[in-house]
């Protein structure tokens, strides 16, 4: 004999499901492949430029400026040397939802932003 569900939890079960869909993630990548191309990232609050140059010891050094563009406050900007294989990810402060990855690949600097919403940024 057949399990029935009751009507309150078939509209438990579809309002759960209509507030999964409506918080989905939101993703952009670039990828740059080579030295002094920049690449850029227009997902969420920040807009992000990213760029490369050979570094010491075969490392491509990754510089990547990200401004909020409701704001007049200061670019925030991180530079980091990268070893191919090297892969990162990481939130940036005050903007909880948005998670940044980067990751090498030869000369390939793979750079993506996730945005979900009411998550804390961190790394997997």
């Amino acid at each position: 004999m057949p399990k029935t569900v009751s009507a309150p939890t078939v509209a438990l079960l579809a309002a759960l499901l209509g507030a999964a869909t409506t918080a989905t993630a939101q993703a952009e990548d670039v990828t740059i492949s080579r030295a002094l191309a920049a690449g850029s990232l227009h997902e969420g609050a920040l807009d992000m430029v990213a760029y490369w140059v050979e570094a010491p010891g075969g490392a491509l050094e990754v510089t990547a400026t990200f401004r909020d563009r409701a704001t007049d406050d200061e670019p925030m900007r991180i530079a980091m040397p990268m070893q191919d294989g090297d892969a990162l990810a990481f939130g940036m402060p005050g903007y909880e939802g948005a998670l940044y990855r980067f990751a090498r690949s030869g000369q390939e600097i793979r750079i993506s932003v996730e945005i979900v919403p009411h998550r804390i940024a961190a790394a997997n």
